[in-house]
Order: C-alpha cells, then structure tokens, then sequence
C-alpha cells in the first residue's frame, strides 16, 4: 500500500513538473525553428487567422539563424542586455550596504518606534508599483534623474523587500552566542561582520536571488522612468518590440535572457527554499 501511494505521489509530482517545463521546453524547441516551420506554427496565433495553431515535439529541420540573427545581426540586443546588466548589478550591491545594516539593527537592536519603523517598511513591501509610480516619478523628476540609469538603480537600492527578509535570519541568530562575543571583547562592527553576516548568508542570498529575478525581469519601472531615451532600456523591454516576421529571433532571445536567471535559481535553490520558508513561516 504504501508502495502504491508513494508511486500515485512520485506520478503525479512528474506530470506537475512536466507541465511547468512545458513553456520552456517550446521556447527552446522554437529558438532551433526555421523561419518557414514558426510561421506555420504560429501563424494562426501571431496573424490571428481562423486556423489551428500547431506545434512539433522537436524542430523538423533543426538551424541555428535565430541565434546567428540575434548575435551578429542584431547590436541592439546586446545594447540592451549590458542595460540590464548596468541596471540589476549596481541594485544588489547597493543593497549590501543599505539592506544588511538595516536588518541587523531592527533584528539585534531595540529602539523607539521600531514596531512602527517596521510596519512601514512591511507596508512598502506590499504595495505594487502602481500605487507609488507617480509619486516615485515626481521625486525623480524633480532630482533630475528621469532617463538616467540611476532612476531606475536608486529606487532597487532601497528596497525593503530584502530587510524584511533578511530580518528573519538575523533574528535565529542565539542571543547566547552573541552574549558570549560581547563578552570576549567583541564590538558591534566585529559581531556584525563575523557572526553575522555568516550566520545569516542563507538570507542574504535568498533575498539577492529573488531580488535578481524581479530587476532582470523588470518592464513597468523602465517603461515609466525611461521614456525617452531608449537606448538605456534593458532586455526585458526587448522581446515587445518583436514582431511575427521575427518570431525566432523572439525565441532566441527569450533562451538567452532566461539562462542568467534559471542557472542563479539553479545554484541558490536551496537558499531561496530556506529564505521563502522564513518569510512564510518563522516569526
């Protein structure tokens, strides 16, 4: 019996897994389509004619031009993705040295107003981008630094989103042990960078990783404070701009910006689990 069910589990856990990687699995199988097989593919969709779509279990004449295409034909996707790269990079270190202090002091430390202090980064936190866009907005307008990499870069530097994660893995930190450093000799600045730092990594990637996929991924933020200079828009602004005539190269691409991403989830799954699991969960 127990066999029978852990078969029913371990079935049924494949089909799920398998419908997840479905899109991924056509996105790659598309990005080796000619030109001629993705037309007759996604023709009825892309036209929108009154055929059926339909689509093949593997590519019948497998060719790489898309990626020949996107790679040697097309400046403008490299422009783009060394955009993203200027844009989400400088966003994570800036956050080392912003979300790390602030979350070993509304972890460690006890404060007047801290309750509210922290309700109001929880409150930033949940709020979408459509609510703060305007006011977000006129505070760059009036610093001047609409169509300038840092309206988008400052902003992510100041996320509360890695705090409130962070937090949580500084809080399991023993008070013992810090009790114990203090009475060696140690300094706050020691205990912070030595007990710390170490004993909350798993945080600090988590939140960096899911961090990296919400920037990478970015198409309001850019679309709002980058209007008109479109030479600074990143990748993820790319792929709108493709037409059906061009349907492989938006395969091409598509498999090029996602491959950034799923490695990253890849080597930090096993911190994005226990950083989703403390935020969810602990506390």
């Amino acid at each position: 019996m127990k066999t029978l069910k852990l078969t029913v589990k371990t079935t049924g856990l494949f089909l799920l897994a398998l419908v997840v990687w479905i899109p991924i699995l056509m996105i790659v199988n598309g990005s080796f389509m000619g030109s001629d097989e993705l037309s007759r593919n996604t023709g009825p969709i892309l036209r929108d004619t009154a055929a059926m779509a339909d689509w093949t279990l593997l590519p019948l004449y497998p060719t790489l031009k898309s990626y020949v295409e996107l790679l040697f034909d097309s400046p403008g996707f490299f422009v783009m993705f060394w955009n993203s790269c200027f844009q989400v990079i400088p966003s994570l270190l800036g956050q080392l040295f912003t979300a790390l202090p602030a979350a070993w002091a509304f972890a460690r430390f006890d404060f007047k107003g801290k309750k509210l202090l922290f309700t109001l980064y929880i409150l930033l936190m949940v709020l979408p981008f459509q609510v703060t866009m305007v006011s977000s907005y006129l505070v760059l307008f009036k610093l001047h630094l609409t169509d300038n990499p840092l309206a988008i870069i400052l902003p992510n530097i100041f996320s509360a989103f890695p705090v409130f994660i962070m937090v949580k893995f500084f809080r399991e930190i023993p008070k013992s042990l810090i009790e114990a450093a203090k009475l060696d000799g140690a300094g706050e600045g020691f205990i912070f960078f030595k007990i710390g730092i170490p004993l909350g990594s798993s945080g600090i990637i988590s939140a960096l990783l899911l961090d990296f996929l919400e920037y990478w991924n970015a198409v309001e933020q850019p679309l709002t404070f980058l209007t008109r200079k479109k030479s600074l828009w990143p990748l993820s602004l790319y792929l709108p701009a493709i037409s059906a005539e061009n349907a492989g190269i938006a395969f091409a691409a598509s498999v090029i910006m996602m491959t950034p991403a799923l490695l990253l989830f890849l080597y930090g799954q096993k911190y994005l689990e226990q950083g989703i699991a403390a935020s969810g969960l602990k506390g």
